[in-house]
């Protein structure tokens, strides 16, 4: 289907944001998803588990017990000490994973774009965070 070139802003000048919520499961419950992906950024960024869980607002202790239970699903190391003294960093494997998932999330985001384009009669846009840049 086209898109419709004659739209009218149904929301006074706000266009609705596309979000879907796209995690992996396991029959032990959710092993990843846009929260881990964050949180795995924040680990690159603040080089630190306690840093990046505190910009979350989650204990330290709970932002190990996601990694772990990730880590034990996927049979993967997602981070590693760098030393006593310093902090984490992402092993390749969980760099590799993490932009893939948000490869993943912006592709399928991008898709669900088009279609509510196609279908609704506003403009719709698609979100802005963490998915790498779009290209137009």
């Amino acid at each position: 289907m086209e898109k419709n070139s004659d739209k009218k802003t149904v929301f006074n000048e706000k266009h609705p944001v596309i979000r879907l919520h796209l995690w992996f499961e396991s029959d032990n419950g959710v092993f990843f998803g846009l929260g881990r992906a964050q949180l795995l950024e924040n680990i690159e960024e603040c080089g630190s588990l306690k840093k990046a869980a505190e910009r979350m607002g989650m204990s330290y202790r709970g932002a190990w017990g996601k990694i772990k239970k990730t880590e034990e699903i996927l049979g993967i190391r997602l981070i590693q000490k760098l030393s006593n003294k310093d902090g984490y960093t992402l092993t390749p494997e969980g760099r590799q994973f993490k932009e893939s998932f948000l490869r993943w999330l912006d592709e399928v985001e991008g898709f669900a774009l088009q279609r509510a384009e196609a279908l609704f009669p506003w403009e719709s846009k698609h979100y802005a965070g963490l998915a790498p840049e779009r290209e137009s």
